[in-house]
C-alpha cells in the first residue's frame, strides 16, 4: 500500500497494528491486510533477496527491509512498530521494473513478518509491502 508526503517519518504516518494497510490508506481498501491470523507464509533461510517488479519504473531513494522479532506471533498479534528489527537499508536505486534487495539474518526460527519499506524517488511516495514467511 503507498502513502504520499510521509517526509520520512514512516512512525508518525502509519500507526501500530495498521502497517501492512499502510495506515488504512485508499479509504479502507487494503484494511484487511491488517487482520491477525495464520496467513500463507513463503518458506525463507536466513540470507534472503527481496523481489520487486515495479511496472510504472517508479526508482527508489531507499529501502528499508525489517524482520519482527523472534518471539513475535503475527497469528495472534497485530504488527506494530516496536516488533520489527531492521535487517537491510539501501540507497538509490535507478527507475527500473525489478528491484533486488538481498537481505542477510541469522538466528530467526519459525513464523515471521517481512515488512518492506520503499521510497519512491519520483515523487515523496512511499510503498509498505508485508510478506508473511517462516524460517522453519
Amino acid at each position: 500500500m503507498y502513502r504520499n508526503e510521509v517526509g520520512g517519518n514512516h512512525q508518525a504516518a502509519v500507526p501500530d497494528g495498521r502497517l501492512c494497510s499502510g495506515g488504512q490508506t485508499e479509504g479502507g481498501r487494503y484494511d484487511s491486510l491488517d487482520t491477525v491470523g495464520p496467513w500463507v507464509t513463503s518458506d525463507i533461510t536466513d540470507d534472503f533477496t527481496v523481489e520487486l517488479y515495479d511496472q510504472a519504473s517508479h526508482g527508489a531513494d531507499y529501502f528499508l527491509v525489517y524482520v519482527s522479532r523472534q518471539g513475535f506471533d503475527p497469528t495472534a498479534e497485530a504488527l506494530g512498530w516496536d516488533d520489527l528489527e531492521l535487517v537491510a537499508e539501501t540507497g538509490e536505486y535507478a527507475p527500473s521494473t525489478g528491484y533486488s534487495i538481498p537481505v542477510n539474518t541469522s538466528g530467526y526460527s519459525g513464523r515471521h513478518v517481512v515488512y518492506t519499506v520503499w521510497q519512491a524517488s519520483h515523487m515523496d511516495q512511499v510503498y509498505y509491502l508485508c510478506s508473511d514467511v517462516d524460517f522453519g
